[in-house]
């Protein structure tokens, strides 16, 4: 794996930082971004900082990349100012500065940055899966074939109880859109085809998946405004790698993808802006009951 390479990887030099930091808080941390999480036995890192200068550090130290798997879910850039209803009252669908859009062609740049990174980051035959609606999602496809990524499937997220449409002047909004890609052309992805067949009574999946939003029991330690149910990761995180492998979440939020990565017996690497989901990520994280025990 690539955290046994000779050379000391980006993840052991920052293990060492982030216990030196923990016994000695004045030896300070690296002023971009730091350790906030970590769980050694299970290979468990949450970074509080700027996915950018994460992405580009890990990048340096791992040429040839390091993850198995991406989950993205980037801001959707819907933030328009309009309404959605909300247990049955109409509230603003602003999410925050974050999720502003500044235009498509600013949108387009910001996407196609990030995504250029992840894809440096990803194992020759590694995958990456992106969120959206149709506020993004359309920016994101062209960005990945620009990049020379192989667009692999488009899942279709259909949600059974979506909000009404408070306007009356559009079909209810009841899908999100979820890409799933690989590295390049080149790239041997993996596709766990039987786990997904028997899931889905021996029949094989289709392209449209129905998943509730998050249930109460998932938001009892917190919630973040663009949580996604832990069932859809799981279903992505079990059909895309195998147990050990190596998953990465640049936009992780409450670190839906670091819990379903974790339960599933896969290793994690998030990453968070806002210290206020660092520490709900924490939290998750930590409830998540240990199945096996690994060093890394």
């Amino acid at each position: 794996m690539a955290l046994d390479m000779e050379a000391p990887s980006f993840f052991q030099e920052e293990r060492a930082a982030y216990e030196d930091e923990r016994s000695s808080p004045e030896a300070g941390s690296n002023q971009l971004f730091r350790l906030a999480y970590h769980d050694p036995g299970r290979g468990a890192y949450l970074y509080h900082g700027d996915a950018f200068d994460v992405m580009a550090a890990i990048a340096a130290k791992h040429p040839n990349g390091c993850f198995d798997m991406i989950f993205a879910d980037p801001p959707y850039k819907l933030s328009n100012g309009g309404m959605t209803c909300h247990a049955g009252k109409a509230v603003s669908v602003n999410k925050g500065l974050w999720d502003k859009s500044e235009g498509p062609e600013l949108d387009f740049e910001y996407t196609k940055r990030w995504l250029e990174l992840c894809q440096k980051l990803l194992k020759p035959n590694g995958t990456i899966w992106v969120s959206g609606t149709h506020h993004i999602i359309h920016i994101v496809g062209y960005a990945m074939q620009l990049l020379g990524y192989k667009i692999l499937n488009e899942i279709a997220w259909e949600k059974p109880n979506p909000p009404p449409n408070l306007s009356c002047r559009y079909f209810t909004h009841s899908t999100e859109t979820i890409l799933w890609a690989a590295k390049n052309k080149k790239s041997k992805h993996v596709f766990n085809y039987s786990e997904m067949r028997e899931d889905n009574g021996g029949k094989q999946m289709k392209s449209v998946w129905q998943f509730l939003p998050p249930a109460k029991d998932e938001k009892n330690l917190g919630k973040h405004p663009t949580q996604k149910p832990v069932k859809l990761l799981d279903r992505i995180v079990r059909a895309s790698t195998n147990k050990g492998d190596f998953v990465f979440d640049p936009f992780a939020g409450s670190s839906t993808t670091g819990v379903a990565a974790l339960a599933a017996e896969r290793t994690f690497c998030g990453v968070e802006a806002e210290i206020e989901y660092i520490d709900l990520s924490n939290a998750r994280l930590l409830s998540i009951p240990r199945k096996t025990s690994r060093s890394y």
